[in-house]
């Protein structure tokens, strides 16, 4: 896809393998991230690179992540160039030869900086929405913040300016010659399930889960 309004933002993110997979839309990239449970961010600390699962938040054209002051993925993101992925699995495609077995998936790469937010209330903001994105309708139930748990906690933005989707759709992509082989090819759909809730400790007698934890899952994409 390389129209006008559907082009890079830099060479960086231009994808080079199989670029028909390619696509620049920022809606369809806000779509993936909003949908992906969690992403990965790559860094670099001392000269070793490093790539970690962490969860993300997506607020207009920004990505937000938090955790603890002390944490080292997020102080290595302040002002040094990373990259974010994330990926939503659809199916496993099954061809009828080694090599033509992969999976239909949805993906986002991000290239940027981090830049930390001190701003207390952008900073509350940009961790409740973590808290709606996961688990929606259950914020108002749930106690909150305290100014100390904020100021403990770091949050780093970073801009949608430099990214892409790449996506895989469709049957495998058997040569002619094996199609009469007698194996059975296709795609396999893949979903998340929630499974029964389970209480954690010291929940009081009576106490369940509201509706919202029990039917998690079902108003999301691909669900």
């Amino acid at each position: 896809m390389t129209t006008d309004d559907n082009r890079p933002a830099s060479e960086r993110v231009r994808v080079r393998r199989r670029p028909q997979r390619a696509s620049y839309d920022r809606d369809l990239v806000r779509a993936i991230l909003d949908e992906a449970l969690m992403c990965r961010v790559a860094f670099v600390d001392d000269g070793q690179p490093y790539v970690l699962p962490t969860l993300h938040a997506r607020l207009g054209d920004t990505l937000y992540f938090h955790g603890s002051q002390r944490n080292r993925m997020l102080e290595r993101m302040l002002g040094r160039p990373i990259c974010v992925e994330a990926t939503v699995v659809d199916s496993l495609v099954m061809g009828r030869s080694v090599l033509e077995n992969s999976m239909n998936y949805r993906s986002v790469v991000v290239l940027g900086t981090g830049q930390e937010i001190v701003d207390a209330a952008e900073k509350l903001e940009a961790m409740l929405v973590l808290v709606d994105r996961l688990l929606p309708g259950r914020r108002p139930e749930l106690r909150p913040l305290t100014d100390a748990e904020l100021r403990s906690s770091r949050v780093v933005a970073v801009p949608l300016e430099e990214c892409s989707a790449k996506v895989r759709t469709g049957p495998p992509a058997d040569r002619e010659a094996d199609r009469d082989l007698p194996v059975w090819a296709g795609e396999l759909p893949l979903r998340i399930v929630p499974g029964v809730p389970v209480p954690a400790p010291h929940v009081p007698a009576g106490v369940e889960p509201r509706e919202g934890v029990v039917s998690w899952g079902s108003g999301r994409s691909g669900v």
